[in-house]
């Protein structure tokens, strides 16, 4: 269905960033960057999706506010995607993203 959001994931990094007492923005990114292919394949498996570009209309992707180097990691997959599978990219506020 259309607008309709297929499958989820989510990688914690709460232990990482307490270890510095907080968000450390480079340590995050990297956080991310060793991350976003195990999560987004996990998404796709939760959604039954097994060819992207058949069974998809789009990607959707956060791109701001927020850390632009973690946003970055995330916009760059979500952009590899979309032009592989040939699927619209859909650009949402990183906070919508939370709720």
């Amino acid at each position: 269905a259309r607008g309709v959001v297929r499958g989820e994931a989510i990688a914690r990094q709460d232990e990482l960033h307490e270890r510095w007492g907080g968000v450390v923005p480079k340590v995050a990114e990297e956080a991310h960057a060793e991350a976003i292919d195990a999560v987004v394949a996990a998404a796709l498996r939760q959604a039954g999706v097994t060819d992207p570009g058949a069974q998809l209309a789009a990607v959707a992707v956060t791109v701001g506010p927020g850390l632009a180097l973690c946003l970055r990691v995330g916009v760059m997959k979500a952009r590899a995607l979309s032009a592989t599978h040939r699927l619209r990219l859909a650009e949402g506020h990183h906070m919508g993203g939370h709720a």
